[in-house]
């Protein structure tokens, strides 16, 4: 997948593209015209163009010293794109303003645990397992998503409750409000299905004698059921429950996959 005549012999730092990101994570040594690798240091792809000889072990030692040396670079660079959006984040969420009401919690038929308003943009923010502020997601009116650009993602949540011997463990805002709301229970909202074992990882180190427990979006329309393959993987790395909307004897559309969905189409079809 990487066209190697666009680069020169030397060390070069490139999107990767396996996860394409935008942060140039991939990073290229040209040895030869015949021999090239690439590893990006987010996803961990690796590609080699293969000499029709094996490298001499000086060669493999340059290698691996040229790598190291680029890995350190991309993870300084990483880190002061963290530190810059998280004080951008600070500066955003102490001038936002109490949520009074928003179309999104409307639709979605939950209330605002813990969020603020900037303009017509619910901001959630991302914290990690110590309580720093890192990142905020912002969702429009219509939906919309984003994360502040650079803020780190991974291993950070969002906590709605008090833990009080069970947490359990969401991929959305909505989810993780529905599922407070129904049944007291703490929630930590993950964001996307991705970060379930980072966040799930992160809270086990906090609360080590704590039950925890996944709360999976079953993405039943989608190849490989992203969502509940994620929370299934999270939940027997960390010794976790697993919780799955059960949508038996409901006329389920589509798109309905998670606790809030479930919850909605229950309320929708008992009103009938």
């Amino acid at each position: 997948m990487i066209v190697w005549n666009h680069f020169p012999q030397g060390e070069h730092r490139t999107q990767c593209p396996i996860c394409q990101r935008r942060d140039k994570s991939l990073g290229v040594s040209v040895f030869s015209h015949e021999s090239a690798v690439a590893h990006c240091f987010r996803c961990g792809y690796v590609e080699t163009r293969r000499p029709q000889r094996e490298l001499t072990p000086a060669e493999r030692e340059a290698y691996k010293r040229r790598m190291d040396a680029m890995r350190q670079q991309h993870d300084a660079e990483q880190r002061e794109r963290q530190a810059a959006a998280a004080s951008i984040a600070t500066i955003r969420w102490a001038a936002a303003k109490p949520v009074q009401t928003h179309p999104y919690l409307e639709r979605k038929a939950v209330m605002a645990h813990g969020l603020r308003l900037e303009g017509d943009m619910l901001l959630i923010p991302l914290r990690d397992s110590a309580g720093t502020l890192m990142s905020l997601q912002t969702i429009a009116a219509d939906g919309t998503k984003r994360f502040v650009p650079g803020g780190r993602t991974r291993g950070c949540y969002h906590p709605i409750g008090r833990p009080a011997g069970r947490l359990v463990v969401a991929e959305g805002y909505a989810t993780a409000a529905t599922i407070h709301e129904d049944t007291g229970q703490a929630v930590a909202v993950a964001f996307n299905a991705g970060n379930l074992l980072p966040v799930a990882q992160a809270l086990r180190g906090k609360y080590p004698g704590m039950e925890l427990v996944i709360a999976a979006d079953d993405d039943w329309q989608t190849d490989g059921n992203p969502g509940l393959t994620a929370a299934r993987k999270a939940a027997q790395e960390v010794g976790a429950l697993l919780a799955v909307p059960d949508f038996a004897g409901l006329d389920r559309g589509l798109k309905d996959s998670d606790f809030n969905d479930l919850r909605r189409l229950a309320q929708k079809e008992a009103a009938v």
